[in-house]
């Protein structure tokens, strides 16, 4: 089977495309239930116009990754779910944001807790502590709206210059996606 690395920090996982399981289960959770609830709570970053994704489960353990350094994510929101085993340690940190950058003196701390998940902009500064131990999962969903991106590149912050490619293209389109409606959510 093929195996790319999740991302460019993390050495161990799995791009859940690869798997089959963008189109049966990762691009319907995005649009009937993510992009809705994004709308509501999101509007301003792209959140009711989500309309492709890169979702990865990464693992740390001993003797692999055990940390995240301080990062924000290729995307205008992201999604992380704790997955499970056993674990201690490992907290998520937040700071401010890239683009408005300040020193992460007082960060943010939020304890994985398996089952539940962090929702956050992807220009969040943030990153995870050590695992102390055992062996922790998570799935990282990184939702990502065009009709934001096709304007301004979220990495570099600069107008981007689209070039044709398959697939969901980190995000970027030609054309505009379609709105929710938030009011025929209720």
């Amino acid at each position: 089977m093929p195996k790319g690395r999740p991302n460019t920090m993390n050495n161990y996982g799995v791009l859940l495309h690869e798997l089959g399981l963008d189109e049966p289960l990762m691009t319907p959770l995005r649009e009937r239930f993510l992009q809705p609830l994004m709308a509501l709570l999101y509007p301003d970053c792209g959140g009711g116009r989500l309309d492709s994704h890169r979702a990865f489960v990464v693992k740390y353990a001993l003797g692999q990754d055990l940390e995240l350094g301080c990062h924000y994510d290729n995307a205008e929101l992201t999604l992380n779910v704790a997955l499970g085993k056993v674990f201690t340690g490992g907290a998520l940190y937040f700071g401010g944001f890239f683009q408005a950058p300040t020193a992460l003196t007082e960060p943010l701390e939020v304890e994985h807790v398996v089952g539940q998940g962090v929702l956050h902009r992807g220009g969040q500064l943030h990153g995870a502590r050590p695992l102390g131990t055992g062996e922790r999962w998570n799935l990282v969903v990184w939702l990502r709206a065009s009709a934001v991106r096709n304007r301004l590149c979220p990495m570099c912050r600069c107008e981007p210059d689209l070039v044709d490619d398959e697939g969901f293209s980190d995000g970027f389109t030609r054309e505009e996606p379609t709105a929710v409606d938030v009011c025929a959510l209720t």
